[in-house]
């Protein structure tokens, strides 16, 4: 069990954490959550050993072997999968001592050694290591590479594998889904429920957060709280203190605007702020998700396209690859205003090869290629941080693009991504990667693109810019084209989802939980089948495939109405959002006296098409769920 006692703990003389105290029993897997530089990585440090406390005292098992993923990976020559067995360190301190055992001809000792070794599985060993590297996509032929053969990022999932093999006790995991695909992601999620190990982990990944943990450490305003039940339990508890929180403010200020009326013998009467209401549950569910993220530093959305030509960009018969080999043929795609696709595939397939290809970043191969003579494309990649110039500031960033523009309203703009201050002007070069991706993702919004290709967008934001940034893309008006890990984004932003796979782009009829399936149903179709058990396993398949067909049938029916179902809620929310702003406005006497009788009539105007707005959209909504409900229930 790890015990913390009223510790405080701080970085560079600044407290991150006062007075902690809580409980973490063996074998718990903890969510980690926080704003970025309020103490999560220093609080691992602190678990680790390599931070000291201010006060107070931290209590870990002394037998507990502790894993971490390290930072840096030097460019080594071993090979990958020694790199990662190296990590299990009794493991090769029984193999160098069986060597020089054997070397003296010590029967004992061997005998010894290799009843230890078979204690923590050694002889199985080689095994599990290729199971994991496996899981998060390497290839057989990947295991003999030397190390410093890897890119960075897929030296990123070497450490993270030698951190998963090393039969830790306690493991802490600070964001293990940067850098991985959606299929390594889901892997790892599986991985992660089934280990013994206690695990503490730090991710910006809610679906991820919610399926993996059983409880979430917070760190607010210098201060620890546990919760149990995944992010969204976690969410929703807070969600709810900041209602409260928000609910006392506001009555205290109608007692304040109540004595000072009275004091200055005001006759008018005080105004009851409305309590907020909602018809049903899912209502009730987007008003608690959007209080939850009402201290958001993110307020941006992207700006309407100066034009939105139809269709933007047609691909037609077209191949793309590299000098050495081929990755997709016969592409078809017609993107068109408002399209919102998200591309599948398992790790190599071909997805960033296509939108690299629709970006014109690769040239294609045969076939047709039509573009709007007004097609903006908005591409955004990885390699996007790296043309970003390290001497200069966000500002300067941005000036490039509009030097016309009042420095004031460029600074507002950067604001919205929480550059402000002397953020906006500092140089680039020590920002973190979060940060960098920020700033990215702000050039590109700020150019208007009437077409989006996303090659993961996510990687290294934290929760709330993921939060900002999917309520942007909600709002989107031009075409959309997304690779992401991040399942809460795919759900929310993509209406269609492609599967790139065999060379091939072709629609994928079904949900992120049937892709999830699918790439179960490969990895095991990978492994060869003995004989014997093949025909028994060809009638299940098949089988399986009725029942599919059958669950595809009464997706098809229900996907339509799901959809509109979140359309309206979103519409809702921002409605709700709008007319209580009003409602406030008119509570407020100092009102009608800061505004003339025509702009209060207007308001008041405004007001009442909002009425009507929301009372239309709640009667839809329940008519879409009651033709819902009739559909037959999916197995």
């Amino acid at each position: 069990m790890i015990t913390l006692r009223h510790v405080t703990f701080a970085r560079a003389g600044r407290p991150l954490v006062i007075d902690a105290s809580l409980q973490v029993h063996a074998g718990w897997r903890v969510g980690v959550v926080g704003a970025n530089g309020c103490g999560k990585s220093s609080l691992f440090a602190l678990l680790a050993g390599e931070l000291h406390a201010e006060s107070g005292a931290v209590d870990l098992p002394a037998s507990w072997h502790i894993a971490r993923v390290a930072q840096e990976t030097p460019a080594l020559r071993d090979a990958a999968l020694d790199f990662v067995l190296d990590g299990d360190v009794e493991l090769r301190r029984i193999e160098r001592e069986l060597a020089e055992a054997e070397a003296k001809g010590d029967g004992e000792e061997i005998g010894r050694l290799h009843g230890r070794y078979g204690e923590i599985g050694g002889y199985s060993a080689k095994a599990r290591v290729a199971e994991v590297l496996h899981g998060l996509g390497f290839s057989d032929a990947d295991f003999q590479r030397p190390v410093a053969d890897f890119s960075g990022g897929w030296r990123v999932r070497l450490n993270l594998a030698r951190a998963l093999s090393c039969r830790a006790n306690l493991l802490l995991l600070d964001e293990p889904t940067n850098h991985l695909d959606l299929d390594a992601v889901l892997w790892l999620e599986q991985w992660l429920k089934n280990t013994p190990a206690t695990l503490l982990l730090i991710s910006h990944d809610r679906d991820f957060l919610d399926a993996v943990v059983g409880q979430v450490l917070a760190i607010d305003q210098q201060r620890i709280s546990l919760t149990s039940g995944g992010y969204s339990d976690y969410e929703r508890a807070r969600a709810a203190r900041l209602a409260t929180q928000q609910a006392t403010y506001e009555a205290q200020q109608r007692e304040i605007a109540h004595l000072t009326r009275f004091v200055e013998r005001f006759k008018a009467k005080a105004t009851k702020a409305r309590q907020a209401q909602s018809r049903v549950k899912m209502l009730e569910r987007m008003e608690i998700v959007a209080a939850a993220h009402v201290d958001s530093p993110f307020h941006f959305s992207f700006r309407a396209p100066e034009s939105l030509p139809d269709p933007l960009l047609v691909i037609e018969n077209a191949a793309a690859g590299y000098v050495d080999r081929s990755i997709l043929e016969g592409v078809a795609l017609t993107l068109r205003p408002g399209c919102r696709i998200g591309l599948l595939g398992r790790n190599g397939a071909g997805k960033s090869t296509l939108v690299k290809l629709l970006a014109g970043a690769v040239a294609q191969q045969g076939g047709e290629r039509r573009e709007a003579k007004a097609l903006k494309l908005g591409y955004f990649a990885q390699h996007q941080l790296e043309q970003l110039r390290p001497e200069e500031s966000p500002l300067w960033h941005v000036q490039k693009l509009e030097p016309l523009t009042p420095e004031q309203e460029l600074r507002d703009y950067l604001g919205g991504f929480d550059f402000r201050g002397d953020m906006a002007m500092r140089p680039v070069g020590p920002f973190s990667g979060g940060e960098k991706s920020r700033l990215a993702l702000a050039l590109l919004i700020r150019t208007r693109p009437n077409l989006l290709l996303l090659d993961e967008p996510t990687n290294h934001l934290d929760l709330e810019m993921r939060e900002a940034l999917t309520f942007a893309l909600q709002d989107y008006e031009g075409g959309m084209v997304v690779v992401s890990h991040d399942r809460h984004l795919l759900r929310t932003c993509a209406d269609e989802l492609l599967l790139v796979a065999d060379g091939r782009v072709a629609p994928f009829d079904g949900d992120l939980d049937d892709y999830a399936a699918w790439l179960a149903a490969r990895r095991n179709a990978e492994k060869a089948p003995q004989p014997e058990i093949a025909a028994g396993r060809s009638e299940r398949l098949q089988q399986r495939a009725d029942a599919r067909a059958s669950r595809q049938a009464l997706l098809a029916q229900r996907r339509p109405l799901l959809k509109e179902i979140e359309q309206l809620e979103h519409k809702l929310a921002r409605w709700h959002e709008e007319r209580s702003a009003l409602e406030a406005r008119f509570a407020d006497p100092r009102f009608y006296a800061a505004v003339d009788r025509s702009e209060s009539e207007e308001m008041h105007r405004l007001a009442g098409v909002l009425a009507e707005q929301i009372d239309a959209a709640e009667m839809r909504w329940l008519e879409v769920h009651e033709t819902l409900e009739s559909l037959p229930a999916i197995d």
